[in-house]
């Protein structure tokens, strides 16, 4: 595995919360010269460059950065391929290698036609090619509402203009990689999407959680080791293109249910959903949870869902 050498000029987009904030503090505490950009909302640590723009602002991010350089940017908060177009052509000739933060959710074949997995089977980056992904920029991706209900396409067409930059940019671009990850848990404050907690929550009260007749299983990532894959990604130089991130072990709804219960000392309460009925986050009726192989192949090692699960249930539990 090749590793760019020494400090490093390091550029965040976004960085402002969850593992995006620690990555920013882990980058900044092993020497590398951190720049943040975001529109402010929240400061960075001390001794970190903050950059306030609209990442949406062509013109502004532009002038903004002026004449700075990074040898490695990692975009946090790309949501749209129009995002991607403009970051493209801004850091097309200011950075040697482009990290963005990808997710799970693009395998969801019920969201795209995608080629059949074998049942169980965990799912291989190769199942989304993002180098032959069309990309449609004339669509609404401006409208929330259309974002939120073609989240993961968004993802997708994203990737798909960083991996075909030379023909969005118009010039000779850098290596790319997107980490797609799996769901992110962490305990306390630290879970954002509040997703645990409404596990938590409904096991200690002994309401039903609501759950598909055959719930298959997915996979997980603590927020701690998303932060640490991202900046291995940042520097680890023969991984390019897709790169799935999730710890070892995946899990049905019942067997993170069965996680809390051990540390609640409450059984929990299933309830079937119905057909066109919603189920409760993590209980999914159609398989898409990744293979975690290729970064290990690139000298990545995972620690397993199990081993760190039960502490981020208790933190939240005590929060």
């Amino acid at each position: 595995m090749q590793k760019l050498q020494g400090f490093q000029k390091v550029a965040v987009i976004g960085g402002s919360r969850y593992f995006g904030k620690l990555l920013v503090q882990r980058l900044h505490a092993a020497g590398h010269q951190v720049t943040v950009i975001n529109r402010g909302s929240t400061p960075p640590p001390a001794g970190v460059e903050h950059l306030v723009v609209d990442r949406n602002d062509e013109a502004a991010l532009t002038a903004v950065l002026g004449s700075r350089t990074f040898d490695v940017v990692i975009d946090q908060v790309c949501y749209t391929p129009v995002q991607a177009a403009i970051a493209a052509r801004v850091f097309a000739a200011r950075t040697r290698r482009y990290v963005m933060t990808s997710t799970i959710e693009v395998y969801d074949p019920a969201t795209a036609a995608l080629p059949a997995v074998p049942p169980g089977a965990p799912v291989p980056e190769s199942a989304v090619d993002p180098a032959a992904w069309l990309v449609r920029l004339d669509l609404p991706w401006h409208d929330e509402a259309y974002l939120e209900a073609h989240y993961a396409e968004g993802k997708r067409q994203a990737e798909a203009v960083f991996a075909q930059q030379p023909q969005h940019s118009g010039r000779p671009g850098f290596a790319f990689v997107s980490v797609r990850s799996a769901h992110v848990l962490g305990g306390g404050a630290a879970e954002f999407t509040g997703r645990l907690a409404h596990y938590t929550g409904r096991i200690t009260q002994g309401t039903p959680i609501a759950v598909h007749a055959e719930a298959l299983p997915t996979v997980f990532i603590h927020y701690e080791e998303l932060a640490d894959l991202l900046q291995w990604a940042a520097t680890a130089t023969d991984a390019t293109g897709p790169v799935n991130a999730a710890s070892d072990g995946p899990l049905d709804v019942h067997g993170l249910g069965a996680v809390i219960a051990a540390q609640t000392g409450r059984e929990p309460v299933y309830r079937e959903v119905g057909a066109g009925e919603a189920a409760s986050p993590f209980s999914f009726d159609r398989h898409y949870a990744m293979s975690n192989s290729r970064a290990k192949e690139l000298g990545y090692s995972f620690s397993r869902t199990t081993d760190w699960l039960p502490a981020a249930v208790a933190e939240t539990l005590a929060a």
